[in-house]
């Protein structure tokens, strides 16, 4: 009995030295984060995330193999509190949605039909596809059988429809589609798509240079859906009511309507329903990224600048804007007079982006009350520049110092501020002949102030023709209706002074249109002997504007920041990164005086450049980025089946009523207006449009 006790005692003492040895020797470390991951996980062991359970997926999770959002159930908080279990950004941390930018569907033509294939994948195998688009969606249904959600059907048009409600970014739709119509993103990777060259656009979108998904928002117009309308613009562009007055929408030149008819009024339908988010009383949400502690200065609060904050904003990260005047707008609130864009709605919709969690620093100027060592030793992590264009060209002509002689953004500006400060316009001084020299924007602006002034007389001078002025044509014929006088063919050359040394008189050169100079337009000649007077005891030049770019010559750590001839800021024309990695530039302060919207688009590209580079990735162009070009395929020189159908007309104030005060001049359209107007649109794709819309 002794001995077998003692025998069992041996062989227990052997084994526990054995197991010992091996545990020291097969020994498996647990990452305690896998552990700490799952509890945050949804614990459904669904499958969804591509992983077998919850454990599988935290501990791909923790050996970097999947995304903080890789649950598909828990949502945003559960990714949010995963990635900050890993330490990284949580900006990382966003669901993804499908989406389907391909409507094409039954209305598409097709190029062969073949009966014995049900599904895309084996469809596309033959010759792409049965359809003729390159880019369009086949139909079979592929995607709606591969979603365990039910979270995708194929709509009455034939394409597939997402609900976003029950979709959870799964993915299965978008590795089952042969042609990539489906894609899985997140909020942020939404914003920071680009107009590529294998999209599904329109052609009016193509064009729009804030590259707005038009047809969805003018068939949620259609539909009733306003906020929805609101939203979709949104997402390029958070000036809409800005846009909605003063765009000269060059998306309407490429209307593929307007080649049979007259264009869709695609400007008129942003105004609407951006004046239905104003005046409802309430702001829609605008759904921000998780804050990824990063932090950049906006140097300038016009449309670039407030463009790149809202987007940077948007994707997690902290900006304040330092501008030098005192209220944000920029050239738009200082530079557009009051009847064309109201300072109360455009603070509405400054507020508005402020309201994101952006911060403001006004009346601080570059290079004189900071400059960017002390942007650095703040903790700005990047700096973008939207200086834009507040330096007036000067005329060159003899005479232009005299008194009674101004400069168009000057005489704008300082009207500005006279209005801001409280005064009433009739205590602004004003000539009685007043003569605007200049055919862009910016001389309209002037004239048709000078005439609510109270001038008794006012004219425009132009060196070349009505035809060539680059003045929108609607604020040109404004003009005219309100009895400014167009002197066409002119080429100023002096100023003439009366005994009191004041500007009396214009001496101006007939001129003759030459042959096309670099900007395609008929070079104006000037006619010896031709010299004309006229009178005039106001004179503004509004030849023209171009960046200020003193503030090099006072901050040290730019100095390195490269220049073109111009004045303007030399930064890659894709990225908008200057020659300094941590600068980045766009609007007028990168391409000189230009389009509001173009500032938008433009801020919006930089603010994808600055997220690269502070997520310490390779700051790289926009892949396959149509930036503005034209799918060759989408451009027709017909388009059959249209039935003409009237545009609706621009609501303004009768001439008489508008030249007497600053009141908004032009109006919104109603809404019948307005539905009866996105009807006109043929909900155009690549090359598909409703041929019963037209």
């Amino acid at each position: 009995m002794i001995e077998a006790v003692l025998f069992m005692m041996g062989l227990g003492l052997a084994c526990s030295s054995l197991l010992s040895a091996a545990s020291k020797i097969f020994y498996v470390y647990e990452d305690p984060r896998i552990a700490e991951v799952e509890g945050f996980l949804a614990g459904a062991n669904c499958g969804g995330c591509g992983f077998a359970g919850c454990a599988a997926a935290a501990g791909a999770i923790v050996s970097g193999k999947a995304k903080p959002s890789a649950c598909l159930v828990a949502g945003m908080e559960s990714a949010v509190n995963v990635a900050r279990v890993m330490g990284i950004d949580p900006g990382t941390a966003e669901p993804k949605k499908s989406l389907n930018d391909c409507n094409g569907g039954d209305r598409a033509a097709d190029k062969f039909i073949y009966d014995g294939i049900t599904g895309c994948r084996a469809m596309s195998a033959f010759y792409g596809g049965k359809r003729l688009c390159s880019v369009g969606c086949i139909g079979f249904g592929d995607c709606v059988v591969s979603c365990m959600f039910n979270a995708i059907h194929m709509g009455p048009a034939g394409y597939p429809v997402v609900d976003e409600a029950k979709c959870v970014g799964c993915g299965a739709c978008e590795k089952v589609c042969p042609k990539g119509i489906l894609n899985v993103r997140t909020m942020s990777e939404r914003l920071l798509h680009f107009n590529a060259e294998d999209d599904a656009l329109s052609p009016c979108s193509q064009t729009c240079p804030a590259e707005i998904n038009i047809p969805q928002y003018i068939s949620q117009i259609r539909g009733r859906d306003y906020s929805g309308a609101v939203n979709t613009i949104k997402d390029r562009n958070p000036l809409l009511l800005a846009c909605g007055r003063v765009c000269p929408h060059p998306c309407e030149s490429y209307c593929r309507r307007g080649i049979e008819d007259e264009p869709v009024s695609i400007n008129q339908l942003k105004r609407f329903v951006a004046d239905y988010e104003m005046n409802s009383g309430k702001r829609l949400p605008i759904p921000c990224a998780p804050s990824t502690g990063k932090k950049v200065a906006v140097v300038g609060g016009g449309p670039a600048g407030l463009s790149c904050a809202y987007f940077l904003r948007r994707l997690g990260h902290d900006v304040t804007i330092f501008d030098m005047m005192p209220e944000l707008g920029g050239m738009i609130r200082y530079g557009i007079p009051e009847y064309r864009l109201p300072k109360a709605v455009l603070k509405w919709e400054t507020d508005g982006i402020l309201a994101l969690g952006i911060e403001h620093k006004p009346n601080v100027r570059l290079g004189r009350d900071f400059d960017t060592a002390s942007l650095k030793t703040d903790g700005f992590d990047a700096v973008f520049l939207g200086i834009g264009a507040w330096k007036d060209y000067m005329l060159g002509a003899e005479g232009e110092n005299l008194e009674g002689c101004y400069t168009g953004i000057d005489f704008l500006t300082r009207f500005a501020e006279h209005q801001q400060e409280g005064k009433e316009p009739g205590s602004f001084p004003v000539g009685r002949k007043c003569a605007v020299i200049g055919g862009g924007n910016t001389a309209i602006d002037c004239v048709r102030t000078l005439i609510r002034l109270g001038a008794e007389e006012v004219s425009i001078v132009y060196r070349r023709t009505r035809s060539e002025m680059p003045a929108n044509q609607v604020e040109i014929e404004a003009a005219e209706h309100e009895g400014v006088k167009f002197v066409f063919l002119a080429a100023p050359v002096k100023v003439i002074a009366d005994q009191n040394n004041r500007v009396s008189k214009l001496e101006y050169l007939r001129m003759e249109l030459g042959e096309p100079d670099a900007s395609g337009r008929r070079r104006p000649v000037p006619v010896k002997g031709s010299e004309t007077l006229i009178d005039a005891d106001m004179i503004i030049s509004a030849i023209g504007q171009g960046p200020d770019v003193s503030f090099i010559n006072d901050d040290e750590l730019i100095k390195e920041l490269k220049i073109t001839r111009w004045s303007t800021i030399d930064a890659d024309p894709e990225t908008l990164q200057s020659s300094i990695p941590y600068v980045f530039a766009a609007g007028d302060a990168f391409t000189g005086a230009s389009l509001v919207i173009e500032a938008i688009g433009g801020g919006r590209r930089a603010a994808r450049a600055i997220h690269l580079y502070l997520a310490g990735e390779e700051v790289t162009p926009v892949p396959k980025s149509l930036r503005k070009q034209h799918i060759r395929e989408s451009l027709f020189t017909s388009v059959e089946g249209v039935v003409r159908s009237k545009r609706t007309p621009m609501p303004e104030l009768p001439v008489g009523e508008r030249i007497i005060s600053f009141v908004e001049s032009d109006l919104v359209i109603s809404e019948t207006d307005a539905i009866h107007e996105s009807g006109r649109c043929l909900n155009c794709c690549r090359i598909c449009y409703d041929r019963e819309a037209a």
